[in-house]
């Protein structure tokens, strides 16, 4: 039902207790109604977008079962940019690594949990802050799929990254939205690039909603309004528990018809302590308190981790 019916049901509901307000003028009881009805209805949708969340991901994709394992999502901290460990049992997967000098960062975080080799690597734009540390990650580590959206840059960075990949024998997989890839019990499918987004570098970012069954992730690296908006209007799947916030929390992303589309109960926003460009703006931690969407920060917890299992969402994180 949609948040109307439940407007609608709730106001049938109430008009019954109106009756029995004796002395009431018609206009004093209209308001009361609006009002009543409106508390109810708060309530009611957000208790039923919490139930049937987890319901809604299952009916989507069919074929994801609930696993009875343990996914862990690692959002690294690497000060001012992005870097996300996803691990899945045995099966690992990088989204981003940081800037240039936080490769050894992330290279040294992946070997303290174990990898030895990746099955996907993912450098969702070209920009520095997420693909800096992507060649000492590939000089370290085996991987078997690297994807990365069809746009080049033209930085010594991005062409590290390049010849990295080449060093390993791979070509770069191009994203295409509504692919799925496995990921031990897991799966992630490709929610953008939707379009050609020209010189827009953020807008070329790569969007994913990752999920075991029990939980949902979507992060979509600095995608902005524009790249948002046509994600939410693909007709793909973006409902999720957790949104990796766009941009690093910038006003630029996390619009309204993309976070009406997520609707996640957790963003984890990645950001510097103190950076020069004031991420994340009051305006996006605005719009998460009005969603009613709780907030987590590398640069106040350190690296988070988020574990999915039947049982629930677990968080863990070592503060600063």
């Amino acid at each position: 039902m949609t948040k109307q019916t439940y407007r609608f049901i709730g106001t049938i509901l109430l008009t019954a207790s109106l009756l029995s307000l004796g002395g009431c003028s018609k206009e004093e009881a209209s308001k009361y109604l609006e009002s009543a009805a409106d508390q109810a209805v708060s309530a009611a949708w957000d208790y039923a977008k919490e139930a049937v969340k987890g319901q809604l991901n299952d009916k989507t994709n069919p074929e994801i079962q609930s696993s009875s394992g343990t996914l862990n999502v690692h959002f690294i901290d690497v000060g001012q940019g992005d870097s996300i460990l996803i691990q899945d049992g045995t099966h690992f997967m990088l989204v981003d690594a940081g800037e240039n000098d936080q490769g050894d960062t992330v290279v040294n975080y992946l070997k303290e949990q174990g990898v030895t080799s990746l099955d996907y690597v993912i450098g969702t734009h070209p920009h520095s802050d997420h693909i800096g540390g992507l060649d000492d990650v590939l000089e370290t580590f085996p991987a078997k799929t690297v994807i990365m959206p069809p746009v080049e840059h033209t930085t010594a960075t991005f062409e590290d990254v390049l010849d990295a990949v080449a060093g390993q024998g791979l070509k770069i997989t191009k994203p295409v939205p509504g692919d799925t890839y496995d990921l031990g019990q897991s799966q992630f499918t490709v929610l953008g690039p939707v379009g050609d987004y020209a010189d827009e570098l953020n807008d070329w970012s790569v969007g994913i909603r990752l999920t075991d069954g029990n939980h949902s992730f979507v992060m979509c690296g600095d995608a902005e309004t524009e790249a948002e908006e046509d994600m939410a209007r693909s007709g793909l799947n973006l409902s999720a528990d957790v949104l990796k916030s766009g941009h690093h929390g910038s006003r630029t992303s996390s619009s309204p018809e993309f976070l009406e589309a997520v609707s996640p109960s957790w963003a984890v926003i990645s950001c510097g302590k103190g950076n020069s460009y004031g991420h994340p703006h009051k305006e996006t931690l605005k719009k998460y308190a009005e969603h009613r969407i709780q907030v987590l920060r590398t640069d106040e917890k350190g690296t988070i981790i988020a574990s999915s299992s039947p049982e629930g969402l677990t968080w863990t994180y070592t503060k600063k």
